[in-house]
């Protein structure tokens, strides 16, 4: 109940508009649709946005865009089937992960390198900014149609755990044999930090942890949870905050240019208030998340600062690795942006405590 509660609050401060707004729209067929699908159930915070998304198009554009929402695989059974139909045009809106986004477009997985982001602010202000225009161009100009409209979070932010052993040093990890995802880059992270990583999916990561085939994973705490991972034997987790789980939200660009100037002004302003939605439903559940992981007899560990730093420079190969496979534009652009906003952060700051 107090998670709802808080939802509606966010949702009310995204745009100003009570859902009552949705049904005082006016009624009349609509003249566009827009389909929302991804893969996640509806207890995900995609879900969530997705209804914010939906309310603010219909209300605004008085009905005159409607917009259809099916989680949980409805429109499309998996990613490459999604994609497809987004290309094509037969599905207006779809999310990827960052690892997703790998697959499309190989450069995009320098947001998978370790360490980049030193907070939520720094991510969300560079994920604000004109990065995320410029991979908008590179993505298009690439001949991919698809708009990337924001980038929000799916999860929090990536974190080692473990069954056996406490990881408080890169020494921990290795010899750990490390769940990651079939991706090049999150298994080479695990690679130079010692471990070895072990490509597994994600329905059967829970068998792999409880049988020895994995020894730990790289994942959100909420992603931790509602698999029951603790149950499989997970009792530590270290808060190294190693990647910043974005989730990508595209827009197909045939169906973008289909619709007039004034009806994407609507679309994008929607997009915005579901990005505000998406990033506060993941923090909001990590607190619960953790709570449960340690009543559930989990022992959390924060690394110090001296700590973080040993496993920055244990996986700084990560650069030139990137750097070989996909060369230094995207890198540049990368750390750009990140020194830009680590300044405007902290800028900030020094103003309001003058």
């Amino acid at each position: 109940m107090r998670l709802k509660k808080f939802l509606s609050a966010v949702c009310a401060a995204a745009f100003g508009l009570g859902l009552a707004l949705g049904a005082a729209a006016v009624a009349q067929a609509a003249d566009y649709t827009v389909k929302i699908a991804f893969l996640g159930s509806p207890e995900d915070e995609d879900y969530d946005g997705s209804l914010v998304f939906k309310n603010y198009v219909e209300s605004v554009s008085n009905g005159t865009i409607a917009v259809e929402v099916y989680p949980s695989g409805q429109f499309c059974g998996n990613e490459a089937e999604c994609l497809e139909n987004l290309q094509t045009g037969t599905l207006e809106v779809y999310i990827t992960t960052i690892g997703g986004f790998g697959n499309v477009f190989g450069p995009g997985q320098v947001l998978d390198l370790p360490y980049m982001f030193s907070d939520d602010r720094v991510a969300e202000c560079v994920f604000d900014g004109d990065f995320t225009n410029q991979l908008r161009a590179g993505v298009l100009k690439e001949g991919i149609p698809m708009r990337l409209m924001v980038i929000s979070n799916t999860g929090g932010w990536r974190n080692f755990a473990t069954v056996n052993k406490q990881i408080k040093t890169p020494e921990d990890v290795k010899g750990q044999k490390i769940r990651t995802i079939p991706a090049d880059i999150q298994q080479e992270l695990v690679r130079q930090l010692g471990g070895n990583p072990t490509a597994v999916a994600w329905p059967e990561v829970y068998t792999s942890l409880a049988t020895g085939v994995v020894e730990g994973s790289k994942n959100g705490i909420t992603d931790i949870m509602n698999m029951k991972f603790p149950e499989a034997g997970m009792k530590y987790i270290t808060l190294d905050g190693h990647a910043y789980m974005g989730a990508l939200w595209w827009f197909s660009e045939p169906s973008w240019q289909a619709l007039p100037a004034d009806k994407r002004r609507i679309v994008f302003d929607g997009f915005n208030h579901l990005k505000t939605v998406t990033r506060a439903f993941p923090m909001r559940r990590q607190i619960e998340a953790y709570e449960k992981f340690k009543a559930d007899g989990g022992t959390i560990y924060v690394p110090s600062p001296e700590e973080k730093k040993m496993f920055q420079e244990a996986s700084s190969g990560m650069r030139k690795w990137y750097s070989d496979k996909f060369g230094d534009e995207w890198l540049g652009k990368l750390d750009v942006a990140v020194a830009a906003c680590e300044e405007s952060v902290a800028g900030e700051f020094a103003a309001a405590n003058q």
